[in-house]
């Protein structure tokens, strides 16, 4: 913080006092600058976040539990303040490999993972790629699994995935300005908390990370097909968060986790929509309490 009480990513974003009380640490790998922050102690904590959002999306989850965890939230490559590799793909594959590398640099172990959308398969890999590093799940609603053929997500992918879909995320950066608001069930969000995640896409070159997420539901079948058959291997703990009113992961995806993962614990969250870190903080921290007090 400086004299006036202001972050470095409140100051680096043009974001007010409070809006990211965190002090900003970096992590250099594979030719990017990672971005992160390492709060509190205890029990590790990690959380990746999807698409178009970056640690911003866990500020209260990290503020209700850093007086008992170590709560590490880092931004993916391209997002928020982290800087991709010169020529990166944006593809979750590659994300992967750098969040593989970020956990290897920090030497973490006996992390639970806390995930949602994207931030879920990218750990999985993570997971895989770094033995006992991560050793516990937590995710909200994500999948890590082929929907190739599957219309819900098809249509998806090749519509935001498409040049559509690029020149509406370049031109007007639709998935803060659309998809994140319209996606919220039991509030609206606030223009504070929209701007918090314009600002790291002001420039139109940073907005193709968004573009290439959509496109990979379907284009990284065959990565995900990987992640499915090394979750369906896991004996480890694992609970869900699962929001029941997210418009993309519907109870047919928490039915395939239950035969992935039979073990797994569901907390649910009535009339919550896809950002539940966002919606639904208190309960998804105390949801998180539990399971890693376990």
């Amino acid at each position: 913080m400086d004299e006036a009480g202001s972050s470095e990513a409140e100051r680096r974003l043009g974001l007010p006092v409070g809006e990211f009380p965190f002090e900003s640490r970096y992590a250099d790998v594979g030719g990017a600058r990672i971005h992160y922050i390492d709060e509190g102690a205890g029990p590790l904590l990690l959380m990746i976040h999807g698409n178009p959002a970056w640690s911003r999306l866990y500020r209260d989850v990290v503020s209700a539990l850093r007086g008992e965890f170590r709560c590490i939230a880092l931004d993916l490559s391209g997002f928020g303040l982290s800087t991709p590799p010169p020529a990166f793909s944006f593809l979750p594959e590659d994300h992967a490999r750098l969040t593989t590398a970020f956990v290897e640099q920090l030497d973490l172990r006996d992390a639970t993972l806390v995930a949602n959308d994207w931030g879920g398969p990218i750990g999985i890999a993570t997971m895989r790629a770094t033995e006992k590093r991560i050793t516990r799940l937590c995710l909200g609603n994500t999948w890590a699994w082929p929907v190739n053929g599957e219309l819900h997500f098809e249509w998806f992918s090749k519509l935001l995935g498409g040049p559509i879909g690029r020149i509406a995320a370049e031109r007007w950066c639709v998935f803060v300005n659309f998809v994140m608001p319209s996606s919220m069930r039991r509030r609206k969000m606030t223009e504070a908390e929209l701007n918090a995640f314009r600002a790291p896409f002001r420039a139109l070159q940073a907005r193709r990370a968004m573009h290439v997420f959509p496109k990979s539901i379907t284009s990284s079948g065959s990565w995900l097909g990987d992640l499915e058959a090394f979750v369906r291997s896991f004996e480890g703990p694992a609970q869900f968060i699962w929001p029941e009113n997210d418009i993309a992961f519907r109870e047919s995806e928490l039915e395939h986790w239950r035969g992935l993962l039979p073990q797994a614990r569901v907390a649910r969250l009535a009339k919550c929509g896809h950002f539940l870190w966002l919606e639904a903080p208190e309960e998804c921290a105390a949801a998180i309490r539990g399971f890693a007090r376990r």
